[in-house]
């Protein structure tokens, strides 16, 4: 055994702290604590690692319970966090990320070589044990860095985890819609082959025009046509929706309700949306990280531009005639052709292409929060239109029509002419809601999973003011005139004070 001796106790403590700092393990939640904490606080929702038998009994249990009764679109997320295939191999990032972590914490294995020569009298050995000491010496900078891309990979996780939650709202509003407009066009279907019917018998007796009754038979074919293509497009979201929560077999056999939730009667008060969006988007923080642990590799890469390798070596060696001899030895890369510019260069390039894309990353972030803001109000005052203006009125012409046909004022083939008018404003109105539902997810998604809390406080379920407010122009909140990461220099108007009263 060869054992080598420290020269003072200095050196004797420096040797014990590199040691120490080479013993890294692995954390008892493998970063997962991030994922689970932003789903608990964002989205109100459980994010689960499925890695042993346990947990997947665990999930399978949890999932039956929310299949067991109509699905709720809060309960169609949840499924999909806990059984969607795509989001758990995501969390395998973590894993791999850390063991990176822990490998660069940890000192480079030493080296041993041996050697037996022979000649005519005698014969020697060789032995040297040796170690790189650049490694060494560079170890708590590796270490650093891949502990901000571990911090960078968690965010990351995260994001993919809301962008999951996000995807399993939309889909779960595009198939209550097209599920809800099936239904309708089902009920338009039998209410048009029911006039067909009345009308090829009245045209038979001769009391109906060629004219009234090709109308009547050609909206039977057409609702007829509507419904196949209704039923289909509610196959196909249904099927988006199994898929993006991740069940199949028995568990496909979900029940939706029949219809959307309601309209809110107001729309939250949004403010400051591009500065809530800059603090609390996970993909920009994770940006900044990658950004960091780029410019930290940057420094490394110029302390080490012209020493790529130093090993030093412990040397035991015996000869015949000689006895034994003990000494060290230094290895050391001569920087005669490659004086470490290429590499710097390209150090330099890789950090200003990732403080380029955090800054896009910035700029696309804060157009998406306006874009998906302006989208969000468009589509509540259209929702809230058709819900308070349009269909209220079909609903006046149709009990009028009905008071009509029932004092004999009206014949049936007027009601029957009333009941198609009102089929492109109940459809209009499922496609108002759906388009709702579907914004309000785009611009929580756009805003980091959620709104911001005083939005939240005023969101559907909370107490609302019974006075409807004025439909209003959409006021985005206004560009920032500085860094696209800082706050906006002008402060974005209430959506409330651009309103005509």
């Amino acid at each position: 055994m060869i054992r080598y001796v420290a020269p003072n106790r200095v050196a004797c403590i420096a040797i014990a702290t590199m040691f120490l700092a080479g013993c890294s393990t692995f954390s008892k939640d493998g970063g997962f604590n991030t994922v689970s904490t932003t789903a608990s606080e964002r989205l109100g929702k459980d994010a689960v690692y499925i890695k042993t038998d346990e947990d997947r009994d665990a999930v399978f249990k949890r999932t039956q319970e929310l299949l067991s009764k109509p699905l709720g679109m809060d309960d169609a997320v949840q499924v999909a966090l806990l059984n969607n295939r795509g989001l758990q191999a995501s969390y395998g990032e973590l894993g791999i990320s850390e063991a990176d972590l822990v490998q660069a914490g940890r000192l480079p294995n030493p080296g041993f070589t041996f050697s037996r020569t022979h000649w005519s009298d005698g014969f020697g050995i060789s032995r040297t044990f040796s170690m790189g000491v650049l490694g060494v010496l560079t170890l708590p900078v590796a270490t650093r860095i891949e502990s901000r891309r571990f911090e960078q990979t968690k965010l990351e996780t995260a994001n993919a985890m809301l962008a999951v939650a996000a995807d399993a709202r939309k889909a779960y509003v595009n198939a209550v819609a097209a599920e809800q407009a099936a239904l309708y066009a089902a009920q338009v279907k039998d209410s048009s082959e029911a006039g067909a019917e009345l009308a090829s018998r009245m045209r038979q007796a001769g009391n109906f025009s060629k004219l009234d009754y090709a109308r009547e038979q050609a909206f039977y074919a057409e609702s007829t046509a509507q419904l196949a293509k209704a039923r289909q497009q509610s196959v196909m979201a249904r099927e988006k929706l199994t898929r993006t929560m991740g069940l199949w077999g028995s568990g496909t056999q979900y029940t939706l309700p029949e219809r959307l939730p309601d309209l809110p009667k107001e729309r939250p008060q949004l403010n400051d949306l591009e500065s809530f969006a800059m603090q609390n988007r996970l993909d920009i923080q994770a940006a900044k990280l990658r950004t960091q642990s780029v410019a930290t590799s940057l420094g490394l890469s110029k302390a080490t531009r012209f020493i790529n390798a130093l090993d030093v070596g412990y040397l035991n060696n015996f000869e015949t005639d000689k006895g034994h001899e003990h000494g060290y030895e230094i290895s050391v890369e001569i920087p005669l052709f490659d004086w470490g510019s290429a590499k710097v260069a390209r150090a330099e390039a890789i950090y200003m292409q990732s403080a380029n894309r955090l800054a896009q990353t910035a700029i696309d972030a804060r157009s998406e929060v306006r874009e998906s803001y302006s989208a969000y109000v468009t589509s509540y005052d259209v929702a809230k239109h058709y819900r308070d203006e349009v269909v209220p009125v079909r609903k006046t012409i149709s009990d009028e029509m009905l008071l009509r046909y029932n004092g004999m004022l009206a014949s049936v083939f007027e009601l029957l002419a009333d009941s198609r008018d009102q089929v492109a404003a109940v459809n209009g109105y499922i496609d108002a809601l759906k388009d709702y539902w579907l914004a309000e997810t785009d611009m929580q998604q756009s805003l980091g999973g959620r709104l911001p809390p005083l939005a939240m406080a005023n969101a559907p379920g909370a107490p609302q003011n019974d006075a409807t407010p004025t439909p209003a122009t959409p006021t985005p909140p206004a560009p920032a005139q500085d860094s696209p990461l800082s706050a906006p220099a002008t402060q974005p108007a209430s959506p409330t004070n651009s309103e005509g009263k």
